[in-house]
């Protein structure tokens, strides 16, 4: 019995094998536009994307890093300034899409852009803390895709949105963890809506890289401006001691992460140019080996070995 279930697992993992190594033709005709290219990952696809040919459409916050983009790329790659935060922007950036491809529409949509800043304990924090975090990688998120659907549903094409493992297990206070699972919800319920144009939705929950939304300086410089503002109660209450303890936890996070950005970038290139893309992709082992695990046990375990390594308030009961 045990040979026969062994056989149908080898077979069944042979034809997800082969029917992934398919991939689309004609590339070098598609569009993709890409948010968040001034670095990262965004900067690392869009990249690769136009060696193998693609019509890439690169959004970028900053014009210095539009200007460094295209000096890595060819004539091919195209630039625009975009805030995700400014529905002003998002439609003209919408606009300057659909003025490039025309009736063919937009093959690719990635959802890269995203913050980290401020992540501290809720306690520390005010509404509009959550809410700037909210506004780039969720609202963004929403707002540009309802933006681009009408042009990625001409091409019967891919939306690929850039989620977290922290949207599969909350470990920290702040709007990150919170954007990362309302990403995920809505690329649920959109995959399922689309399904019906041949659209295909993916979802990308990296583990921990090294990029500006992990790196330990800003990270820290962030919480530190969170401790400066919160209330002499909350201080007295978590103590000096678990500022310290916290701020030596972001950097050892960092310090840790994988700085092979390509195991990102192979997932999302994936998401675009193969017949059968995945639903999700977890790039990392971290993710892979940790996070989804934790993530599917009962909650009252996931509570004690998370609260077992996190850093106790010195006024905690």
């Amino acid at each position: 019995m045990w040979l026969y279930l062994a056989a149908l697992m080898g077979l069944w993992y042979l034809l997800r094998w082969y029917r992934e190594r398919q991939v689309v033709s004609h590339l070098q005709d598609k569009y993709v536009f890409i948010t968040g290219c001034d670095s990262g990952f965004g900067n690392l696809l869009a990249r690769r994307l136009d060696l193998r040919g693609l019509r890439v459409l690169a959004a970028c916050l900053t014009e210095k890093g539009a200007e460094q983009l295209r000096s890595k790329t060819s004539d091919r790659l195209e630039t625009v300034i975009l805030d995700v935060t400014k529905t002003e922007s998002v439609a003209a950036a919408a606009q300057w899409v659909k003025e490039r491809v025309g009736d063919r529409g937009l093959w690719g949509l990635v959802n890269n852009a995203g913050i980290s800043v401020p992540t501290a304990p809720n306690e520390w924090l005010t509404k509009q803390d959550f809410v700037n975090i909210l506004e780039v990688n969720l609202l963004g998120v929403i707002e540009v895709t309802l933006s681009m659907l009408s042009l990625v549903r001409k091409a019967r094409g891919r939306v690929v949105n850039v989620s977290s493992v922290m949207g599969r297990v909350s470990l920290f206070g702040g709007g990150y963890c919170i954007s990362k699972y309302g990403v995920e919800a809505f690329s649920d319920s959109l995959r399922r809506e689309l399904s019906y144009f041949g659209v295909k939705v993916a979802i990308i929950e990296p583990g921990y890289f090294k990029t500006a939304v992990t790196n330990s300086d800003t990270l820290s410089l962030g919480l530190k401006r969170m401790w400066d503002k919160a209330s002499s109660e909350v201080k007295h209450v978590y103590g000096e001691n678990f500022l310290a303890s916290y701020l030596t936890g972001v950097k050892s996070f960092s310090e840790e992460s994988t700085g092979d950005l390509s195991l990102v970038t192979d997932c999302m290139e994936h998401a675009l140019t193969a017949c059968h893309p995945r639903t999700r992709y977890s790039p990392g082992w971290d993710a892979k080996l940790f996070y989804l695990s934790l993530s599917y046990l009962p909650t009252c375990l996931v509570d004690v070995i998370i609260g077992w390594g996190s850093v106790k308030p010195a006024k905690a009961l």
